[in-house]
């Protein structure tokens, strides 16, 4: 269904978008690939056999409605939106400054939301699209060390779902997708409880299932028709289930893991993945 297809895929230099940059181009779909490290971005689109870089910041929300055109011009159309971009956080609240809520916020949440609200009209006025938003298990639960990036993610998911009551009667389709642990750089990226960045990664992220693999996974929800794919395996999986059907005992489940040193023992594994 991709072939001849024009993608968007914001944070596409690395981890999960490469992953779906890659996957969609050997599919035969053209790719407009965005996110900020223009490098990175010029070296997926080398091994895309049709491809535009689209480099923005996320949270440069005045250009963006003029990015949107110029993306929807290339081809005359998008047929499918990833919103991919975001960062994330590794800090306990009580000791996190409010600008890291500010930035997680904007980057993760108002981000993605300025390229849909820019693209979205297009999309209905041509009959429909696909949207994709990359939102995370901590998106459905409470995360220990991610309040900001939790906070984002719960927004990302109560967006997009709003975007598809209102557009699906209109051709416009949104798939929401919850992974858990995946092999990227996020861990390193995350930022800390001053603004910084974490600078190492950790097991569970290191041990995670493949860019590759989730990007395979993520284009077969969207051939299925899935309006959510909660991917993930594990404790991680079994959280976002409970949080669904047994609220408190998912509750009760992470505030003994969080007793029990969830923290401290986060912290003694970073880097050794």
């Amino acid at each position: 269904m991709f072939e001849k297809q024009c993608w968007w895929v914001t944070g596409a230099s690395s981890g999960i978008g490469e992953g779906l940059a890659r996957e969609l181009a050997a599919r035969g779909a053209s790719l407009i690939l965005s996110g900020r490290n223009v490098a990175a971005l010029g070296a997926v689109a080398k091994d895309c056999a049709d491809a535009l870089v689209l480099p923005f910041e996320a949270t440069d929300f005045d250009r963006i409605p003029g990015i949107a055109e110029q993306g929807w011009s290339w081809k005359g159309r998008v047929d499918g939106l990833i919103n991919n971009a975001g960062i994330s956080q590794r800090s306990l609240a009580v000791e996190t400054v409010f600008a890291v809520y500010q930035r997680m916020v904007a980057v993760d949440l108002l981000g993605p939301i300025a390229i849909t609200q820019a693209l979205l009209p297009k999309m209905v006025k041509a009959g429909g699209g696909q949207i994709v938003a990359i939102s995370s298990v901590a998106g459905i639960v409470g995360a220990p060390l991610r309040s900001a990036y939790s906070a984002a993610k719960h927004g990302l998911i109560g967006y997009h779902d709003s975007v598809r009551a209102e557009n699906e009667h209109l051709g416009v389709k949104v798939l929401v997708v919850t992974p858990g642990s995946v092999a990227t750089k996020v861990s390193i990226n995350a930022l800390t409880a001053d603004g910084s960045q974490r600078g190492v990664s950790d097991t569970a992220i290191d041990t995670g299932m493949s860019p590759a693999d989730a990007a395979k996974e993520i284009l077969a929800a969207i051939e299925e028709g899935k309006r959510e794919f909660i991917m993930a395996t594990g404790m991680e999986r079994e959280l976002a289930l409970l949080r669904r059907s047994n609220p408190e005992a998912m509750f009760e489940l992470i505030s003994n893991v969080v007793r029990d040193g969830y923290a401290q023992n986060m912290e003694a594994d970073k880097g050794k993945g």
